[in-house]
């Protein structure tokens, strides 16, 4: 593997439907809980420390050989919003398709994942198959995972808040040192799925994510799809 792999998984332009989503964001701006850079902030830490250590746990899980199927109904269990799970396996079905376009080596791990989930598994457990796939470590698709937990949050609300981009930025800069907390405490967290099974996944409360996805899905006038 090489620093070029990662980055490319990474980036907000590899073509897995993420530009899409804003991961809870417009819904939290719509309700006014995101109103400038300070709520951004504080909206993202939320969502890592949440939402994204069990994406993180999951994907790591998956790069070091957990049953994508037991991860998945794992996830499921873990997500009580259905308009989640349905954004969630939407952007694993396009990242799964995207993997298969971009690496052939993963040919038949991703051809058996597409047979086993037709309607896409979710998101994290597509990204640590694709990992595992093309040679990306535990660590590094956790770190992946949290990162992107929060970048397209911040993304999005440049667009909804017309929030100036460098604001955003530093928002990103200043919870870096979170990002790099969860994705080592998700490593262990995947260590300890390989040696006891998916009940060791972390199942923190999000409410007002949920509540929110519900609400946004039925939305009038969405810039984006969650």
């Amino acid at each position: 593997m090489t620093l070029a792999t990662l980055l490319l998984l990474a980036d907000g332009r590899f073509p897995a439907g993420g530009h899409a989503h804003s991961g809870g964001a417009e819904a939290a701006v719509r309700d006014g809980r995101v109103t400038d850079a300070r709520g951004l902030e504080e909206f993202c830490r939320g969502r890592l420390h949440t939402a994204g250590l069990l994406a993180a746990s999951v994907a790591a899980a998956a790069a070091l050989g957990a049953d994508p199927v037991e991860l998945d109904g794992a996830v499921d269990a873990r997500t009580p919003s259905p308009a989640l799970r349905v954004a969630s396996r939407r952007l694993g079905r396009q990242l799964l398709r995207a993997a298969r376009g971009t690496w052939p080596v993963g040919a038949v791990e991703f051809g058996v994942l597409g047979r086993e989930f037709p309607k896409g598994a979710h998101q994290a457990v597509v990204l640590g198959v694709v990992a595992r796939a093309v040679g990306v470590s535990a660590g590094d698709v956790a770190h992946c995972a949290a990162y992107e937990c929060v970048s397209g949050a911040a993304s999005a609300t440049v667009r909804l808040l017309s929030l100036d981009p460098f604001e955003a930025s530093g928002v990103l800069a200043r919870v870096a040192g979170d990002v790099g907390l969860v994705a080592d405490r998700a490593v262990e967290v995947a260590r300890g799925v390989v040696g006891e099974g998916v009940g060791v996944l972390p199942a923190g409360s999000a409410p007002l994510l949920e509540i929110g996805a519900e609400v946004h899905a039925g939305a009038v006038g969405r810039l984006f799809a969650s």
